[in-house]
Parts: C-alpha cells; structure tokens; sequence
C-alpha cells in the first residue's frame, strides 16, 4: 500500500505519510522565523494601521488581561508576544498545515495561511472574547472585530509564507 508524502508545496507518493514537519533544527529556524516575520506584520497593522483606519490600536494584551484577571500589562503583553513568536507558528506547523494535506484538493500556501488567520480571528473574537471574557461575540462586529480580521488574516499569511519559503 502506498501513502502521500508531502513534502514542500507538491504531493507525491511514497513509501510513508509525512503529515507533520520534521522535528529538526531546520523546522525550529523556520518556527521562529515565521512567528517573528507575523508577529512584526501583526503588531505593525495593529499599532500602525489601525489607528488611522478606527482612531486606536488593537490590544491584544487588554484582551488577555480581560480573559485571565491578569493585572499586569506586562505580562499581558509578554503573553501576547509569546504566543505570536512561538504558539501560534506551532499551531500552523502542526495543526493547520497537516489538516490541509489531509484535504483530498491540494490548496496553495495562501489559502491554508488565509483559513488559518481567520481561525485564529474566531479563537480571539469568539472563544477569547466571548466565552472567556464575557464580551459579545466577535465584539458585536464592530471597527474593532474587523481590524483584527484583517490583522489575523495578514498574521496567518505571513506564518504561511516564510513556512512556504523555507519548505517546512
């Protein structure tokens, strides 16, 4: 019986499915990578672009400092940065990516990268947010609910992009 590798971008068959990355230093570089490449896209439409567009930034740490009781920006923030720079590249590498190559259509990095920041979008604004928080749901689709579709979309994009580039 045969079963599909797939490694980078194309789908061939083999003798064994590699449905997850490889766990080699390879593989961490391009974690990092891509969780600093996104995290930097995030931040700059968060605390650049936003504000032009609705009169003030996204607070992702107002949020988890909501969720949690945390009293502490600063740990807010470090929370945030953390799971940008590491949780959410994982999540990708190991979670998004190997659902898509499950997929009987092979669908391009853009697309997998797409779905998996509008993922993120419903963790944030509807888990986070609403069940965690106690705020209505996707922030009752307001300037706010839509500057962090954007902004997920683009942080999604950018993980699956380096990922894309470095073949992980």
């Amino acid at each position: 019986m045969t079963s599909i590798d797939y490694s980078g971008s194309r789908r061939r068959e083999t003798g064994t499915p590699h449905l997850l990355p490889p766990l080699t230093p390879a593989t961490a570089i391009t974690l990092l990578l891509a969780g600093l490449v996104a995290t930097g896209v995030w931040e700059i439409w968060a605390r650049g672009v936003t504000p032009l567009l609705i009169g003030g930034p996204l607070e992702p740490a107002g949020l988890i400092k909501s969720s949690f009781g945390i009293s502490s920006s600063f740990l807010a923030e470090t929370i945030h940065i953390a799971t940008g720079l590491i949780i959410y590249p994982l999540g990708y590498l190991f979670v998004a990516q190997p659902i898509a190559r499950l997929l009987p259509v092979e669908f391009p990095w853009s697309l997998t990268g797409a779905g998996f920041g509008i993922g993120l979008w419903v963790f944030a604004m509807y888990v986070m947010a609403h069940l965690v928080a106690g705020f209505p749901a996707f922030l009752g689709f307001g300037d706010l609910a839509f500057a962090s579709f954007f902004g997920h979309l683009l942080y999604g994009l950018a993980v699956a992009g380096i990922v894309a580039l470095r073949r992980a």
